[in-house]
């Protein structure tokens, strides 16, 4: 599967600083990680660090999939509201989905500051906005949700948003959330645990898995084996190629960028900004004073229809920040197009499809694909080790 298309602004602002082998022997490992994106650099960084040994392996060069087409907003808000996935799921399972995504956020500036990685981490604060009068009892209701429930928010009028420079009508402002560059991020990862002894191969397909004694046999493109005791997937939405269950709806969805502005504008220095549209716009700024706008998803239908709506694209999402900012020139730079997946309620899918078999998923699918990562991240020993795990539990497969 083609996950993206035309150059992406992060590889272009951050070059490749490490390279890697295609696999060319047949090798054995206790842990195979499928997927060489950002959830598989977290994935590795987890066992690593807690002494595993592990080798990595992507189809293309590592983080070139997925994630160099993220804009990488963080957040502890899902696609799905949090009123309504407690309808959808309960209390429990939707406001610890709410708190896991905020934890997350600061678990990974703590690995972050561990790495050393200069990949450009900020907090920043999230505003969830709405443009259209029949969209405010939504967001009023999802407002004081989040508040019985212990979030720190605050509601923001008409007046306070056009003095920010945003033409809305009401917005629920979060105090948590972040921006990364996500490129440079799983670069930094994967470099760090590939000098803590984890073997890396990109350029290396995996095209069968067979088990056999307990243990799993993956065989390459080039027709090498890897024996593995564990195989854990983090290749996201071309996991739809191995899992028998449906449990995502790809979507195509669209990017553009600014050229650098002069001078940023406030709104963007502090915060994060996306609507109650449905597909939603959302809205960020780059370390070099570059706006990015995202979304206009459609569904799926192959890479090249989805290619060929980004002229249009652009220029609808163009009007939507023009009409939201007008009095920012935004002057086109990058624009391109990726995949992506949402799930029946907006929740990630961790563990083993098959409770016999030692083969281990972590689907970040949604708008929050790292933050999920990074809780899936927190259960992927377990899962390992047959241990119970509430995460496990919320995001198990034949849900």
């Amino acid at each position: 599967m083609k996950l993206r298309s035309t150059e992406t602004f992060w590889p272009l602002k951050y070059k490749m600083q490490a390279s890697y082998p295609s696999l060319d022997s047949d090798i054995e490992t206790p842990i195979l990680i499928i997927g060489g994106g950002i959830t598989g650099a977290l994935i590795a960084y987890k066992l690593i660090s807690d002494g595993k040994k592990v080798v990595l392996v992507d189809r293309r060069d590592v983080c070139n999939g997925s994630t160099a087409a993220s804009t990488a907003l963080l957040q502890y808000e899902i696609d799905v509201s949090l009123h309504e996935l407690i309808k959808l799921r309960g209390a429990d399972c939707a406001i610890n989905s709410y708190r896991n995504g905020k934890k997350a956020i600061f678990d990974l500036r703590i690995i972050i500051d561990t790495i050393k990685s200069d990949c450009e981490f900020e907090f920043k604060k999230s505003i969830y906005f709405c443009s259209l009068k029949k969209d405010i009892p939504f967001l009023k209701n999802e407002f004081k949700t989040r508040k019985q429930h212990g979030f720190d928010v605050n509601w923001l009028s008409k007046a306070e948003l056009e003095t920010m420079g945003l033409k809305a009508i009401a917005a629920i402002e979060s105090k948590t959330a972040a921006v990364v560059d996500p490129f440079h991020l799983a670069q930094d990862l994967i470099s760090y645990c590939q000098n803590e002894g984890m073997k890396v191969f990109d350029r290396t397909n995996i095209e069968s898995i067979k088990s056999q004694g307990g243990k799993f046999i993956a065989e390459t493109a080039n027709g090498n084996f890897i024996m593995a005791n564990h195989i854990i997937h983090c290749s996201g939405y071309e996991s739809t190629e191995t899992l028998k269950e449906k449990v995502v709806d790809l979507k195509s969805t669209y990017v553009i960028a600014s050229e650098s502005l002069p001078d940023l504008p406030a709104v963007f220095k502090n915060s994060i900004l996306w609507d109650t549209s449905n597909p939603y716009l959302y809205f960020r700024a780059t370390s070099d004073n570059r706006l990015i706008v995202g979304g206009g998803d459609e569904d799926f239908l192959d890479s090249k229809k989805r290619d060929k709506l980004i002229p249009k694209k652009e220029q609808y999402m163009l009007r939507s920040f023009r009409r939201k900012f007008p009095n920012i020139n935004f002057k086109l730079d990058y624009s391109w197009a990726g995949t992506f997946g949402e799930t029946k309620d907006g929740l990630p899918y961790f563990g083993k499809p098959d409770p016999k078999k030692n083969e281990h998923y972590v689907l970040g699918f949604g708008g929050n694909g790292i933050t999920f990562s990074i809780i899936g991240m927190n259960s992927i020993l377990d899962s390992i080790n047959g241990k119970n795990n509430m995460d496990l539990e919320y995001y198990r497969f034949g849900r």
